[in-house]
């Protein structure tokens, strides 16, 4: 489906939604309100930009494409709860850019169709990383993306799909699978499925000691997948105090990363920060709050 002669570009990964059915899931996922300022990374052509438009209070669209901004300005540009910026979401500074718009500042929400070749980047960019969340993290962040990635992002302890990334994101938010979305529904059609999933970011109940110490954690535990984490992390922790410590903290000695519950790592991590192994933090249990 083309636009004033502008076709989809490898360049930026664009591949346009147009399924009626996706988009309203979307939109429904956002639960939207007249007091909700979004923020849409890659509008494209604008087809959830329009969807989202009379639901919300205001809407900033950040899309790198110069053409589609043209296209979208044309069509868009004398709404008054619309607000567009030309650049890449991940270098562009937000803030500063909408410093002299007070009717769209302050935004809570975000609602996207992100490329997939910068779905990591993108989300460090809403969330934040361990050691350094968000300063102001969003109500709710609905994102369209790969099947692969989102599978990653709600895993669940023991699945084959719970990694790192699985481990990062659910310490700063919680994360829900909202819909499947086949290859097909997109104008080109990738080569791979989507999904759609919602994250909400929290604070942290039970936080790490030493926030970039936990990463460290997380990054060596699963450096080799396959691997024991005594095996993973034996240039970290000897593996005799290693094996001793999981046993403190009721966890198989032959575990490996993917076997552990996010407040299972933050335990981990606070009690090597600690140097205490003779005693285990007495707050932490397995189904603890993070």
């Amino acid at each position: 489906m083309p636009t004033m002669n502008h076709r989809p570009r490898k360049q930026f990964a664009q591949h346009w939604l147009r399924n009626e059915k996706a988009l309203n899931q979307i939109v429904k996922a956002a639960e939207l309100s007249k007091r909700d300022r979004l923020l849409e990374i890659g509008p494209g052509t604008g087809v959830l930009t329009r969807r989202l438009l009379p639901l919300a209070e205001s809407v900033v669209a950040v899309e790198i494409d110069r053409d589609l901004c043209k296209l979208l300005a044309k069509q868009l540009g004398k709404v008054d709860n619309f607000l567009l910026l030309q650049g890449d979401i991940l270098s562009l500074d937000l803030d500063a850019h909408i410093a002299a718009f007070p009717a769209f500042q302050k935004l809570n929400k975000v609602v996207a169709n992100i490329p997939y070749n910068i779905t990591g980047p993108i989300l460090e960019k809403l969330i934040g990383k361990i050691a350094t969340p968000a300063p102001t993290p969003f109500d709710s962040i609905v994102l369209l993306v790969q099947k692969e990635v989102a599978e990653r992002l709600y895993a669940q302890p023991g699945s084959k799909a719970f990694g790192a990334l699985s481990v990062r994101v659910q310490y700063l938010a919680s994360c829900e699978l909202i819909c499947p979305v086949p290859a097909e529904y997109f104008y080109p059609a990738p080569k791979v499925d989507s999904a759609v999933v919602r994250l909400r970011p929290r604070r942290v109940g039970t936080p790490a000691l030493d926030p970039k110490a936990l990463e460290t954690l997380v990054k060596l535990g699963f450096g080799e997948k396959r691997k024991m984490l005594r095996n993973n992390l034996k240039g970290m922790v000897d593996r005799d105090r290693l094996t001793q410590l999981l046993e403190q903290l009721n966890i198989n000695p032959q575990a490996r990363g993917e076997d552990l519950s996010v407040s299972q790592w933050v335990a981990l991590s606070n009690i090597l920060e600690s140097g205490d192994f003779r005693q285990v933090d007495e707050s932490f249990h397995e189904d603890a709050e993070i």
